[in-house]
């Protein structure tokens, strides 16, 4: 690996998996261009989609310390590297492969955790990271409130006793 331009295209590969928090490897065999070009534009505001080498890959991850991408190196093979939400990357990944069956996702890393094809798969299947907080937000808020009636609940009880020994006076009172 002497030549310049390869080197250059190994130190990219490697700047890109340390500058990314997740990345998602597929084989691209059988896209057309266009497909291509609409799998960017998918992907563009959560990750960048780019063709790679297989043995420069290989290489690239050993430098960034990236582990569980070697085995998955064979054939045509592209990256995606995710900078922002991943789960939002791999939805896209996903729905894409589903329109066009030729774009197979082989595996990936999230984190430094190497992750196979299915558990890309379940992390599309997981809602996207506001739902996740606005879901939480709401069982908090369900707990303060449940909270907050059992404070007020025994006070309450006693308030309706005294009330309702008041008027049984005033109408024992009334009577007599």
């Amino acid at each position: 690996m002497a030549r310049p331009d390869k080197a250059a295209a190994v130190a990219e590969i490697a700047d890109k998996l340390r500058g990314s928090n997740a990345a998602v490897l597929t084989e691209y065999r059988g896209l057309t261009v266009a497909q291509l070009k609409t799998l960017r534009r998918t992907l563009s505001g959560n990750a960048t989609y780019a063709v790679v080498k297989n043995t420069l890959t290989a290489i690239a991850a050993k430098e960034a310390g990236v582990e569980g991408l070697d085995a998955e190196l064979s054939g045509p093979s592209a990256i995606a590297f995710v900078t922002g939400d991943p789960v939002e990357a791999a939805k896209g990944l996903r729905d894409f492969a589903k329109a066009n069956p030729a774009l197979v996702i082989k595996g990936g890393v999230l984190d430094g955790r190497p992750l196979t094809a299915a558990e890309i798969t379940k992390l599309a299947d997981l809602e996207s990271r506001e739902v996740l907080l606005a879901k939480a937000a709401g069982a908090m808020k369900a707990k303060l409130f449940q909270a907050a009636y059992m404070f007020t609940a025994k006070p309450a009880e006693v308030a309706r006793a005294v009330d309702a020994l008041r008027q049984k006076q005033e109408s024992e009172g009334a009577a007599a």
